[in-house]
C-alpha cells in the first residue's frame, strides 16, 4: 500500500498536527504545519510527532524512506522555522544502524530560524515545494 497525500495529511492530523499542506513527489515530503507554540523556535514535540507519523508509514511499507521537507508556520503566512530529514537517516533508523536519539539530534540541527536567509535551491523548503507543484488534484492534502 502507498500513502497519498490526503493519507498522509490525516495520519498526521490524527497525531495532533494541524496540517496546512503537504506534498508528495517521488523525492520528497513536504509538510507546513500550524505550531500550538509560536514561540522564535519550533516545538521539539510537533517535530517529533511529524517524523513519527513518518517513520511509522515507512516502518509499516506504506511510504518508501524520502527527504522530509518541513515549515512550521505561526500563522497562515508567517513562518516560525523550517527543518528537514534525509532520506538515509529515516532508512538508517528504520534498519537499526542509527539510534533514535542519533536521528533526533541529526533532525534538530536543520533548523533554520530565518526563512529569509538564502537557501541551496536544490533543498527546498516545505513551503516551496508546496508552491512549485502543478495541477494538484482537490483533495484532503491539508491545503486551507
Amino acid at each position: 500500500m502507498t500513502t497519498d497525500e490526503s493519507a498522509l495529511a490525516r495520519e498526521l492530523r490524527a497525531d495532533g498536527i494541524d496540517v496546512a499542506d503537504v506534498r508528495l513527489s517521488p523525492e520528497r515530503v513536504a509538510v507546513a504545519y500550524t505550531t500550538t507554540l509560536p514561540a522564535e523556535r519550533p516545538a521539539h514535540g510537533e517535530m517529533g510527532r511529524v517524523c513519527n507519523t513518518v517513520i511509522d508509514l515507512v516502518e509499516a511499507g506504506d511510504l518508501e524512506p524520502r527527504r522530509v521537507d518541513a515549515t512550521s508556520l505561526r500563522f497562515e503566512d508567517d513562518v516560525q522555522a523550517t527543518w528537514h530529514v534525509e532520506a538515509a537517516w529515516l532508512d538508517d533508523l528504520t534498519n537499526y544502524r542509527i539510534s533514535e536519539e542519533e536521528f533526533s539530534a541529526r533532525v534538530l540541527e536543520t533548523v533554520e530560524t530565518d526563512p529569509d536567509a538564502d537557501v541551496d535551491s536544490d533543498a527546498p523548503h516545505a513551503s516551496a515545494v508546496a508552491n512549485d507543484e502543478p495541477g494538484r488534484p482537490a483533495g484532503d492534502g491539508g491545503s486551507r
